[in-house]
């Protein structure tokens, strides 16, 4: 063999290996990428199941005082019904869709609560 071709074939050799290595460092960090978002999805998901286990408490809390306010009660429930639905399902727009349910929802209930300052959980 001449020099030409060694030198060429250690070119293409070292080109190969140079693109091996950039695969397999590109595929480890989309899978540290893909781990990353299931990781924070499942924060995301911790989080709002503890969101969907306190509503029920903070709207009996305020039912018993404001009788009068029972339609936003209702709508309140069928929008934690609807978010608890697509969290269990993983529809992640889903839940981004119920969760601007309850955000709207949640100053509502908490001026219910303001109107009546004596409201205490029953412990």
């Amino acid at each position: 063999m001449d020099t030409t071709t060694i030198v060429a074939l250690a070119v293409a050799g070292v080109f190969l290996l140079i693109l091996i290595i950039w695969f397999f460092s590109t595929w480890n960090r989309l899978i540290n990428l893909d781990e990353n978002a299931q990781n924070a999805w499942n924060n995301i998901d911790v989080l709002l199941n503890q969101r969907y286990d306190m509503i029920p408490n903070m709207v009996s809390i305020v039912k018993g005082y404001a009788e009068h306010e029972s339609g936003i009660f209702d709508q309140f429930a069928k929008a934690r019904q609807t978010a608890a639905g697509a969290l269990a399902q993983g529809d992640v727009a889903g839940v981004a869709a119920a969760e601007g349910m309850l955000a709207g929802m949640l100053p509502r209930i908490n001026m219910v609560a303001e109107q009546y300052p004596d409201l205490k959980a029953n412990t």
